[in-house]
């Protein structure tokens, strides 16, 4: 496995990303770099009106990941970050932008500053793509209870599950793709333990 590699957790909302990474600290002694989403200030007007919050939202994500994405480049250990900068361009911003909530004007402004931005970032060794159901994400997001995510809609979440799986396909990084239906972390050991495995070896 290489040394202090750089490992991205990417998936849907309410797949278990944050759980995950956690897990994988602890297991493998890498430093955990958290998505910043209870102290959001877009998130709740986001979710109740898309079309006026949406650039602002994605403005939002870019620059907290942007700023997590510096402080990787002088950390002497290994490191695994909840989500992936990657992802707020290529799937989030880029389906708002289809789903006409984020206008062309907007979309254009937000890759540019992407890509700008993208120029100056140490690439991740590893995506690790938790893959869940519609379901599965609605269950476990209902289960954790967020006040700000009670006006999620199935179908946006549909949507982003069909643009995870065309980005893992076509996406430029080395990615892991690891399916998360029924499977629970902290009581199904043996797989738990073959994921470990598999992410070892794809580094």
């Amino acid at each position: 496995m290489k040394k202090n590699p750089l490992i991205g957790i990417s998936g849907n909302i309410g797949v278990g990303k944050t759980t995950f990474a956690k897990v994988m600290s602890d297991k493998l002694s890498w430093q955990v770099i958290y998505e910043s989403v209870i102290d959001n200030p877009y998130l709740k007007d986001f979710y109740s009106d898309m079309n006026r919050w949406s650039f602002n939202l994605q403005i939002y994500f870019l620059y907290h990941r942007f700023k997590n994405q510096l402080k990787l480049s002088s950390c002497e250990t290994g490191v695994i970050q909840d989500r992936t900068i990657y992802e707020d361009a290529e799937i989030f911003a880029k389906n708002l932008h289809e789903m006409k909530v984020l206008s062309q004007r907007d979309w254009d402004t937000y890759r540019n500053l992407f890509y700008s931005m993208e120029k100056l970032l140490k690439k991740p060794d590893l995506i690790i793509y938790l893959r869940a159901s519609t379901d599965t994400l609605i269950s476990r997001i209902n289960s954790r209870d967020r006040s700000f995510e009670k006006t999620i809609s199935l179908d946006y979440l549909h949507r982003l599950n069909i643009s995870y799986e065309e980005w893992a396909k076509k996406t430029k990084f080395n990615v892991l793709v690891l399916d998360t239906d029924n499977f629970n972390i902290f009581k199904d050991t043996e797989k738990l333990n073959d994921y470990i495995d598999r992410i070892r070896n794809s580094l």
